[in-house]
């Protein structure tokens, strides 16, 4: 089992995960795969086997007004080729979770041909680095819109108008608070996109009471024979939120809500959900905790603390001093 973190490396700080500049300075998907070589040998480093990448790889590179960014994979094809093989020689699962504004199913038709643009600069991103397909570009089903059934079909209709090597590339998600596991399911019948069961959103979006493991189990079904299905995995954020205010005023204290992500992943909570999992297919984990990489090498080590037989699933990893 291969745990992953998403984008950025805070034990190294120095790391940057993409060309982050704005339009005005020329950023270009050259410097990010240069950012992204750098972070690939952390990861060999670290002994993580599983990264996802940022959604902003090829800076604006969808942008309808600023076609001047449009060229760049033409423009880095031996680059892209380059840190793909790095990849593939490390091991590396990849993937792609394009921004909350990539919105498939949408109503208007620029958002939503915005929406299929720029999972379709993510899936070419993938192929150009000639990544197997466990390399995937994960997106929620959008928004309802005032029409639940509709806003389903029409995510549907406007998978069934893409590529199919764009189609090859797409995952799908249950969220937190529009379309559970069942929703995904009903879409995976009829587009044959795999589901990443998100354990964290089938807590607050279970309407039904679906079991974890029958839930987890159906997901795991949607994917290829040959392809090892991967989940999200989070634990709700519980300590309090504390808003700094002017100096001599008391902070403010806000409830928190229970779709936000903690820091670090309660190890306790995720062994159980391994041992619900025992019998069925065998998974990859995509840790989306907001201490990123530091609360994967946590949570790696107390399960060789707290688990060790499923501690013994994992990828090799550095020796850490851990029992």
């Amino acid at each position: 089992m291969r745990l992953g973190f998403a984008v950025k490396p805070l034990a190294r700080p120095e790391l940057r995960s993409h060309d982050g500049r704005r339009w005005q300075n020329g950023p270009h998907l050259s410097v990010s795969l240069a950012c992204l070589r750098d972070v690939f040998a952390y990861l060999a480093e670290a002994g993580i086997a599983m990264y996802r990448m940022a959604s902003d790889l090829a800076p604006y590179a969808t942008h309808p007004d600023l076609p001047q960014f449009g060229g760049q994979l033409d423009e880095c094809r031996e680059e892209l080729e380059e840190v793909g093989r790095l990849g593939l020689q490390m091991g590396l699962r990849l993937s792609f979770h394009p921004s909350a504004y990539v919105v498939l199913n949408a109503p208007d038709p620029a958002l939503a041909q915005r929406s299929t643009a720029e999972i379709a600069l993510h899936g070419a991103l993938l192929d150009a680095m000639g990544m197997g397909p466990e390399a995937r570009v994960v997106t929620h089903l959008g928004g309802i819109y005032g029409d639940r059934e509709g806003a389903l079909a029409r995510f549907v209709d406007h998978v069934g108008g893409l590529h199919p090597s764009v189609q090859r590339r797409m995952a799908i998600e249950n969220d937190d608070v529009r379309f559970g596991v069942a929703d995904t399911l009903w879409v995976h019948e009829r587009t044959g996109l795999p589901v990443v069961f998100d354990n964290l959103h089938h807590r607050v979006n279970n309407p039904a009471g679906w079991p974890v493991r029958d839930a987890l189990a159906a997901c795991l079904a949607t994917w290829p024979a040959h392809v090892r299905p991967k989940v999200h995995y989070s634990s709700p954020r519980t300590d309090w939120l504390v808003a700094q205010r002017r100096v001599g005023e008391a902070p403010e204290v806000r409830r928190t809500r229970w779709v936000y992500h903690s820091d670090y992943v309660n190890p306790f909570e995720f062994i159980d959900f391994l041992r619900a999992a025992e019998g069925l297919p065998a998974f990859d984990v995509m840790l989306e905790a907001r201490a990123k990489d530091l609360a994967l090498g946590q949570l790696r080590d107390d399960l060789h603390l707290y688990a060790p037989d499923l501690a013994r699933r994992l990828e090799p990893a550095p020796d850490r001093g851990t029992a």
